[in-house]
């Protein structure tokens, strides 16, 4: 775990200092924050960046002039040894074996954390509370990175905090949420649900923001809908604590997302979602006190105890928190490594993969269709994924191409 901590804040620090603009993150449904393109400066030119390349160094990259690229013999023979001087060390030479692990870990933790954290209501029956634990582990991380150097702080002031309060609140009230869904119905059941948050977002770009989505992605859409409807007409774990708080998830992650591009900062990534860490912190602390503290303290921890013992209790919750924390981090850093398209679908996969798990770990009985249903709504998912990160893609490209018009 040591070692996955130091890869991450290595990269997270690396990817300071390779890019001297970054614009603040949005974030997915599973409540990974994502980056959105960030910007490399070089010679006076402005160059959009879909992923760091450690591999490539401290690239100067030159103007182009007439369709070429013109350089003396000088500069030619040094920037040939430049570029075909070997990388030094394994992970460099091996840049596809990095991708690889990290959606490996992505993937790993978060079917960890599904499991862990389901596991933990089985004794442990207030989602509130484990929310308040997820965040405070997630916070504590942060504080000893920072502490240790492991990670540079960013500082912050107020007009940046005026930023992340609206995206932490909404942070705090989709991570709520989603944890009482979590605890009220089966977890392949939940991801089902939260299947549907591509159409809330679709819908708040369409009437809100005023942005045109186009026909093609609301097509894309109904299978989605469909298929959790057809889900949800024959669950055996449905219940409407579960389904509505799931619901409710939907549509804060959406307005998180929204207010989240509002919100551009030159802060890195890591230390973005740290702040904002905190700042839900301290939003979920009240609502947890209130509504499950005198339970928690007549019986709650006593009854826990009995059941599993203290030190089960303590870590359990302490590892659902880091595996949280943790997943949210390397899904950041994996998009900073592959294509949007790549990580759209990798996106997709990851949630069948934490469904599939589920079933087979908890033994969860599911009817046919429900199981149909299912694979609809994730297959919806899929295709509307795609479609989009394409459609993002082009207006990179594009706006590539404009300014180096422009130029």
């Amino acid at each position: 775990m040591a070692a996955v901590a130091t890869l991450l804040c290595g990269s997270a620090v690396a990817g300071q200092q390779r890019f001297r603009r970054r614009a603040a993150p949005s974030f997915n449904a599973s409540g990974a924050h994502v980056s959105y393109a960030a910007h490399l400066v070089r010679r006076g030119q402005l160059r959009p960046a879909l992923f760091p390349a450690p591999s490539f160094g401290d690239l100067s990259l030159p103007a182009p002039t007439s369709g070429r690229l013109l350089r003396t013999p000088a500069s030619a023979s040094s920037s040939d040894s430049a570029g075909q001087a070997n990388p030094d060390g394994f992970l460099q030479r091996n840049p596809a074996l990095v991708t690889g692990f990290f959606f490996f870990m992505w993937y790993f933790l978060n079917v960890i954390f599904n499991i862990l954290n389901k596991k933990i209501f089985d004794y442990f029956p207030y989602p509130y509370f484990v929310s308040v634990t997820h965040l405070s582990v997630g916070v504590l991380y942060c504080l000893i990175s920072w502490s240790t150097g492991l990670l540079k702080r960013a500082p912050i002031n107020s007009t940046i905090l005026k930023l992340l309060l609206p995206v932490a609140v909404c942070h705090a009230i989709g991570h709520v949420t989603s944890t009482v869904s979590f605890a009220a119905v089966s977890v392949s059941f939940a991801h089902t649900i939260k299947a549907l948050e591509p159409f809330f977002n679709a819908a708040a770009s369409q009437f809100i923001l005023g942005q045109q989505v186009p026909f093609t992605l609301w097509l894309s859409l109904a299978p989605v809908v469909i298929g959790v409807s057809i889900a949800s007409l024959t669950e055996l774990s449905f219940n409407w604590t579960g389904f509505i708080n799931a619901m409710i998830s939907n549509i804060s992650f959406t307005y998180r997302s929204i207010y989240s591009k509002k919100a551009m900062t030159d802060m890195d990534s890591t230390n973005l979602y740290a702040y904002i860490s905190i700042i839900a912190l301290i939003v979920c602390i009240p609502p947890a006190i209130i509504i499950e503290g005198p339970q928690l303290v007549q019986h709650g921890f006593k009854d826990a105890i009995a059941k599993v013992g203290l030190t089960k209790l303590v870590s359990n919750i302490f590892l659902a928190g880091l595996f949280y924390h943790l997943y949210n981090q390397v899904a950041t850093n994996t998009l900073q490594r592959v294509a949007p398209l790549t990580h759209a679908v990798g996106n997709v996969l990851k949630r069948v993969f934490v469904i599939g798990f589920s079933i087979i770990v908890f033994g969860n009985r599911i009817t046919t269709q429900t199981g149909i249903g299912t694979c609809i709504a994730i297959s919806g998912v899929a295709l509307y994924s795609v479609i989009k990160a394409k459609i993002e893609e082009e207006k990179k490209r594009t706006t590539e191409r404009l300014a180096l018009v422009s130029l």
